[in-house]
């Protein structure tokens, strides 16, 4: 998280919020309950440093229903998590911040789709990333092996950010747990319980370091898009 102080931000006088939206909730046995959060706020993070922006701390529970019944998973309503995003929105706007790029980690945080499209009804406020373009070029980019649909939990992508950017935290076992599901047509009412018994849809056995060091400067480089829509012109340092 962020340790700037009030004095710093003051200085620092950046026109867009950065919001990093993760969620606590399974990732197989070797990736933490945090996974989301932490690939957001890697992102997040990555970003506000490369074009000088205001970085907010992550919202860290979020719509995690899909994984109910998953020892340690836990979720908000889509409903509380449209308010904390909004609140975010209208707190910001009381000191000068009007513009927010909310980075969602969690592919199940549908909500915010709708969120930045009301907000920005009279004129692009917020944007959300990465979008599915973004992370399809960044898959590209970092040469990865697998799609988002194949690779859409506790894979190839994931394990690859946190090899590069916090590797302790990943355990070992995530060699072997490739678990294959390709087609998932009632996901939404039998939830990932349906698909998979350990909690894995992808193939982390392709993940490494080097190509979550590519992903990561890959979405950088993307973000300048979103910025440009919000009407800043991205300066990266």
């Amino acid at each position: 998280m962020t340790t700037a102080t009030s004095t710093e931000e003051t200085e620092r006088d950046a026109r867009v919020a950065v919001l990093p939206v993760g969620s606590f909730e399974q990732h197989g046995d070797y990736l933490p309950l945090i996974t989301d959060t932490l690939v957001a706020s890697v992102i997040a993070t990555a970003i506000a440093d490369r074009y000088n922006l205001f970085l907010l701390p992550p919202v860290t529970i979020s719509c995690s229903h899909e994984h109910a019944g998953w020892k340690g998973s836990v979720s908000i309503s889509s409903r509380t998590l449209a308010a904390i995003v909004t609140d975010v929105v209208d707190s910001l706007a009381h000191s000068g911040v009007h513009k927010l790029l909310v980075v969602n980690g969690h592919g199940g945080n549908y909500v915010l789709s709708n969120v930045v499209q009301e907000a920005s009804v009279g004129g692009p406020k917020l944007s959300l990333f990465p979008s599915s373009e973004d992370w399809t070029r960044g898959r590209e980019d970092a040469e990865m092996v697998t799609s988002s649909h194949a690779d859409m939990h506790a894979g190839e992508l994931e394990t690859s950010l946190l090899l590069h950017a916090m590797p302790e935290v990943v355990r070992p076992g995530y060699a072997s747990a490739n678990h294959e599901a390709e087609s998932r047509p009632h996901l939404l009412s039998l939830g990932m319980g349906g698909y998979t018994k350990s909690g894995v849809i992808g193939y982390p056995s392709l993940g490494t370091a080097e190509k979550g060091a590519a992903l990561l400067e890959s979405l950088v480089r993307s973000a300048a898009a979103h910025l440009e829509v919000l009407g800043e012109s991205p300066v990266g340092r």
